[in-house]
């Protein structure tokens, strides 16, 4: 009887033993995904003051490790922002958030071939994750697999529809939409350009509708009025207000600073050209349109073809 009696509860105990675990690894599961769609409102209302206030109050070591990384990202601090998300990393090394923080500063930094993987396997892990679909968007667009691009910006686009995804990556999916339409527009021939064109300002009045003001917008309607063809409505002083107004809103942003040299080129101001190209270098010196455009490789358009 003892001998039973010991078996019965040692088959109880490792009963026990094994709940435990499942528990475990059932919360665990379930701490490992952030509120990450009010996180990035959050950080986007944060981002030009204080974390020590009430919005941040409830906020847990992990969330608040994120909003940080997210608030450094905003402000161009790719290495203070991948400081916070490596230790989000350290607390939780299976969080998706964290993943997506470490490939995003990766591709800020231009190291596609460390980022890609890391952003394939968060979006295996979680296909609603819209901030990975949105930052390997970007990279497919930079590596001019344009189709790509536009399938994965659609899919934020999709997402956020359904309420899946923040305010801000929203509005960045139309705009890197409408940039790989008119890509393909421009590398296509006369239906292309009519069809895809068209696609362009779509998306573009969309976010123009959603935040007028937005250096993103600001950036997107620029560049359309300066690279759409002269037929279909070119307006260089209506662009170069645009992008003016997008330096003026974000002076770190290096994209509007290159569009806006094309124009002083295209006008004959050599001087302003350069400026402009060299400030845009400064703030990014590995920045890929910059360096099309200075080298004269011209595959994200060039409005003169000198060589």
């Amino acid at each position: 009887m003892d001998f039973f009696l010991k078996q019965k509860q040692n088959i109880f105990a490792c009963f026990k033993v094994l709940i435990i675990l499942c528990f475990l690894t059932f919360s665990s599961a379930f701490a490992s995904s952030l509120d990450w769609i009010s996180l990035h409102n959050l950080a986007d209302q944060a981002s030009e003051k204080s974390l020590s206030g009430d919005d941040v109050f409830d906020l847990d070591k992990l969330s608040l490790l994120y909003v940080s990384g997210l608030i450094a990202l905003n402000n161009y601090q790719t290495d203070e922002a991948l400081n916070y998300f490596s230790d989000l990393l350290r607390m939780q090394p299976d969080s998706i958030e964290g993943l997506w923080g470490k490939a995003e500063c990766l591709r800020r930094k231009h190291d596609y071939a460390k980022a890609i993987p890391i952003l394939e396997n968060v979006i295996k892990s979680d296909p609603c994750f819209a901030p990975a679909q949105l930052s390997l968007a970007y990279i497919w667009y930079i590596q001019m697999d344009f189709n790509k691009s536009i399938r994965l910006s659609g899919k934020v686009i999709n997402l956020a529809k359904r309420g899946q995804a923040d305010d801000k990556n929203y509005l960045r999916s139309h705009g890197l939409y409408a940039a790989a339409k008119g890509m393909i527009a421009h590398y296509g021939g006369p239906i292309s350009k009519a069809i895809n064109g068209a696609g362009v300002l779509k998306h573009l009045s969309i976010i123009e509708k959603m935040s007028p003001d937005d250096p993103v917008v600001k950036f997107g309607l620029g560049s359309y009025y300066m690279l759409i063809p002269v037929v279909f409505g070119q307006d260089l002083l209506r662009a170069k207000e645009f992008l003016e107004k997008a330096i003026a809103g974000d002076p770190f942003f290096p994209d509007p600073y290159v569009r806006l040299a094309q124009i002083y080129l295209k006008n004959g101001d050599r001087d302003s050209y350069d400026q402009y190209i060299e400030k845009a270098l400064v703030l990014d010196p590995k920045n890929e349109l910059a360096l099309d455009i200075k080298m004269r490789r011209c595959k994200f358009i060039c409005l003169t073809q000198e060589k």
